[in-house]
């Protein structure tokens, strides 16, 4: 049963309560991500992401990595386009010992200008490790091509040159501004203890009550072009079109058909592309939700002289959906699919944590697991024929990274239109 509170200062604290394991994952969650930067700023978010593992007032950066080595726990945080996660996952005994590091790391980092200046150096490798991996920057690159200078289109890493301008000042500046109560989600699933939730009260009723300022503005979609050359021995390709927000009403129609086109190995795009031609060994599609606006993806990876026959295949495919649809048995297979994985991640508190986090910062509701199941097995044939005609009757937007400098001219942009 999943518990919800909102402490006077606005912070929303959610929990679920698993007697059967031994186990208690924590996540501090803060609605802020590259999406809320600036050209000036932008990588501030991830940097700062960084900067709570640098020591604080009470503990080192090797004291902190040291104290969750003492209990058998794992502590880590990410960043995305929207929100920033940290996190740790340590047994039920040892929660209390997790919440008091996290909380210190979340309220009392230094920011200390001597590790400010290595951990930029750190975060500047991570950014041409990054370059380095060109199936992951192709990603990145069609993010650009889709939302053009639009926020959702940055880089989360940022760039060299903003980050060498990033001190303390701008950065306890930034912290202040995004990291406020109104902007906080306290998710933890697991053993849970009155002692645990109490002290998650406590410390996190300190905070004075305020909001941070800035109205989000939606993004527009751009079916562009953008290629990057690199030496490579492949071609990495992405291609995009307008998906759905999040708690977009169709989402469930939109990933069925996800699964059914390119979202498991039994897939169209899977099937045609790998096992029949040989063409691949990575393709695959997904879905990115924001709060306002949605892309979804195609990825293949393949040699570059055989660029224009996957193009082709993968059109050819998206074609045929759109023209013929999918099939009662796809439709059950998929459904089947879809419950199996959500079920088999809440055998993880660590992924039941992640849900309840997500869930409260980006819709502010949460739906039972009978709730879920129930929406997915209403999903009919015609309710994804028209997700298919909505997502792809539009121009597409198209990202390559790859020794050749452009795509293959037979490659039409607005081949679905």
């Amino acid at each position: 049963m999943i518990e919800k509170y909102t402490l006077d200062n606005g912070v929303r604290v959610v929990i679920e309560k698993i007697p059967t394991v031994r186990s208690v994952a924590l996540g501090i969650w803060v609605g802020t991500g590259s999406r809320y930067e600036t050209p000036e700023n932008n990588g501030i978010s991830h940097f700062t992401e960084h900067m709570l593992f640098k020591g604080t007032h009470a503990r080192s950066a090797k004291e902190i990595a040291e104290s969750f080595d003492q209990i058998g726990g794992h502590v880590n945080a990410f960043t995305s386009k929207e929100y920033t996660c940290y996190y740790a996952r340590v047994l039920d005994e040892h929660a209390p010992i997790a919440l008091d590091i996290l909380s210190d790391m979340f309220f009392h980092s230094k920011f200390d200008e001597d590790e400010l200046h290595k951990e930029r150096k750190v975060v500047i490798e991570e950014i041409k490790m990054y370059d380095d991996t060109p199936d992951d920057l192709v990603h990145d690159l069609i993010s650009k091509a889709s939302y053009q200078t639009h926020p959702l289109g940055y880089s989360i890493l940022g760039t060299e040159e903003v980050l060498n301008n990033l001190n303390q000042e701008k950065m306890l500046e930034y912290v202040s501004q995004r990291y406020t109560p109104d902007r906080i989600v306290l998710s933890v699933a697991g053993n849970i203890s009155e002692k645990l939730l109490e002290m998650i009260k406590t410390k996190f009723s300190r905070m004075d009550r305020q909001k941070s300022a800035g109205i989000l503005t939606p993004p527009e979609f751009h079916p562009e072009l953008k290629v990057r050359k690199k030496d490579t021995e492949q071609a990495h390709l992405c291609i995009s079109f307008p998906g759905y927000e999040v708690g977009h009403p169709d989402v469930y129609p939109l990933i069925l058909m996800n699964n059914i086109l390119g979202g498991s190995m039994s897939s169209r795009l899977f099937q045609e592309v790998r096992e029949e031609r040989g063409l691949a060994y990575s393709v695959f599609s997904y879905h990115s939700s924001y709060r306002d606006s949605g892309l979804f993806t195609i990825y293949a990876g393949t040699a570059p002289k055989q660029l224009e026959e996957v193009t082709q295949v993968i059109t050819d495919t998206l074609a045929k959906l759109k023209a013929k649809g999918i099939s009662q048995e796809e439709l059950k297979k998929g459904k089947e699919q879809l419950k199996g994985s959500l079920m088999l991640s809440l055998e993880s508190t660590n992924s039941r944590m992640s849900r309840l986090g997500k869930n409260e910062l980006m819709l502010g509701k949460h739906l039972t697991l009978d709730e879920i199941i129930e929406r997915v097995n209403q999903v009919t044939l015609d309710n994804v024929q028209n997700t298919i005609n909505t997502i792809f009757n539009n121009k597409m937007s198209v990202a390559l990274v790859s020794p050749l400098e452009a795509l293959p001219v037979s490659f039409s942009q607005d081949a679905l239109l």
